[in-house]
């Protein structure tokens, strides 16, 4: 791996450790509630996350899983806490995936970081590109998640 991509991994961590920061006080009740005014809480923002960069490192390759297929009746772009079922993963169990998630990315995908597929929304057509727009849209949700603790 390029050097480039280690500072990219180090982004990719350090803002991850920044979401897992910022709920580290909030208990699993917490987790669960929708402030008025608010669509989604504190658990749905993080398997949202989760979720999306999956979602966008899957739509670029085309290689799809049945993680990504579950998380996204629960935490895709338009569903809401009302779409949990009993198998959704719980507040902890997200923590845990999101922590985990940076490593198994660099993992998988470390070493073809800037090969090239045909592209996708905003003519990004390598992973590198994708994980740039994902730390952008982890930002978003950090901002959703501080909103709402400001509301329990």
């Amino acid at each position: 791996m390029r050097n480039e991509h280690q500072v990219l991994f180090n982004q990719v961590r350090t803002y991850r450790d920044d979401i897992l920061s910022a709920v580290e006080d909030v208990s699993e009740h917490q987790s669960e509630i929708i402030p008025e005014h608010f669509n989604n809480n504190i658990r749905w923002n993080l398997g949202h996350i989760y979720l999306d960069q999956f979602l966008w490192i899957e739509t670029l390759t085309k290689e799809y899983s049945s993680t990504t297929e579950a998380f996204n009746k629960w935490f895709g772009f338009g569903t809401a806490p009302s779409n949990f079922t009993a198998e959704t993963p719980n507040f902890e169990e997200l923590k845990e995936l999101l922590k985990q998630q940076p490593t198994e990315i660099e993992n998988c995908y470390g070493d073809v970081l800037t090969k090239e597929f045909p592209p996708i929304e905003m003519g990004m057509y390598t992973i590198e590109q994708v994980l740039i727009r994902t730390i952008f849209h982890e930002g978003m949700h950090l901002q959703a998640i501080w909103d709402i603790k400001k509301h329990l």
